[in-house]
């Protein structure tokens, strides 16, 4: 039987990773269909895909697929070939990352969950049948124009703060499954206006469209192959861009440039920077933003309690983390745990 899951260390994989010749290219996809035997589709693809040595990170639930991922650029083709021989897959858009250096993923893992976007909803009568309109990148500067147009970002805080639409709204909570009701709520008095919901890909504002419509909301929008799409797009299709920033992205690389334009700061010294980061203490890795400066002075750590763990023997590092978790996890949600790990008010204008 095939080996239908990794006996590798990251370590080693990501050596491995870094150390191959070839280009690979980072990709994202996503589709709303019904899968009755997850646990079965993901071990097929996961034989297909181990094939063509894509890495990356999918999951596979009753409602559809969620990916990304990264895979030798020569072979993009035959990927595309397998992915369209499954017929609700067939001719799937693709979102290519906007700035690739091919090295966001270093292992492939694809996990059947209850949903591939965890949103809270319990209603029986919800359906993803009934979602917004899609709205391209020459639609979507359309509707940035119209000063009755509400712009809505779904993202998180750490998302929104390096980069996003000029005017969009950020729902101030720390999952998807809280901004659904929340969203509704702060515009339960705009049922009647033009409402273009945005987010990294375009899965989680695709069901945030079908959401709101679902609680009676007339006019709702949602931007096809969300912020990387749109980057793309703007650039084939010579348009300046409505995004601001950078985007967040959920690999390696935390982050594409979409413009120049520079809006968050360095959580440390308040200066100008949009870098994210993991702190380099093994107990702590806060994501948060450092510039260069800090990075050097802070050893890559987020305070200076962590930069003395981190200096310390690594079996001294361990004895301390034995029987504890990370007490801040990778990517953190959560503004109320960024502020009094670092001392200071981080605030998301």
């Amino acid at each position: 039987m095939a080996q239908l899951h990794n006996r590798v260390s990251n370590i080693e994989l990501k050596q491995k990773m870094y150390e191959e010749t070839f280009p690979r290219t980072t990709i994202s996809f996503y589709k709303y269909f019904s899968i009755p035997e997850p646990t079965i589709f993901r071990d097929e693809m996961y034989k297909q895909l181990v094939a063509l040595q894509v890495f990356g990170r999918i999951y596979i639930a009753t409602e559809g697929i969620n990916a990304q991922i990264s895979l030798p650029s020569h072979n993009f083709e035959a990927f595309k070939l397998y992915l369209y021989s499954i017929p609700a897959l067939n001719g799937l858009r693709l979102n290519i990352a906007v700035n690739d250096n091919g090295k966001s993923f270093w292992v492939l893992r694809i996990k059947v969950r209850e949903k591939i976007v965890a949103d809270g909803i319990e209603d029986p009568g919800f359906s993803m049948e009934n979602r917004g309109k899609y709205v391209n990148a020459a639609e979507m500067n359309n509707l940035l124009q119209d000063q009755e147009t509400i712009v809505i970002d779904m993202r998180n805080h750490y998302e929104y703060e390096v980069g996003h639409f000029d005017k969009a709204i950020e729902i101030p909570s720390d999952t998807f499954r809280e901004q659904l009701p929340m969203a509704a709520e702060m515009m339960k008095d705009k049922k009647d206006k033009n409402i273009i919901m945005y987010c990294t890909g375009g899965i989680r504002c695709e069901k945030a469209s079908a959401y709101m419509l679902h609680q009676g909301f007339k006019n709702v929008f949602h931007l096809e192959g969300g912020i990387i799409n749109y980057a793309n797009k703007i650039k084939e299709e010579g348009l300046q861009s409505g995004f601001k920033g950078k985007n967040f992205v959920f690999d390696e690389r935390l982050g594409e440039k979409i413009t120049d334009d520079v809006i968050a700061k360095c959580h440390q010294c308040g200066k100008a920077c949009d870098t994210h980061t993991n702190c380099k203490n093994d107990a702590c890795h806060l994501l948060f933003i450092q510039c260069e400066e800090c990075a050097q002075a802070f050893d890559g750590c987020c305070t200076t309690e962590c930069k003395d763990v981190y200096h310390l023997p690594l079996e001294e590092q361990e004895s301390l983390r034995a029987g504890n978790k990370n007490g801040i996890q990778v990517f953190n949600k959560s503004k109320q745990r960024l502020r009094p790990r670092l001392g200071i008010d981080i605030e998301v204008k």
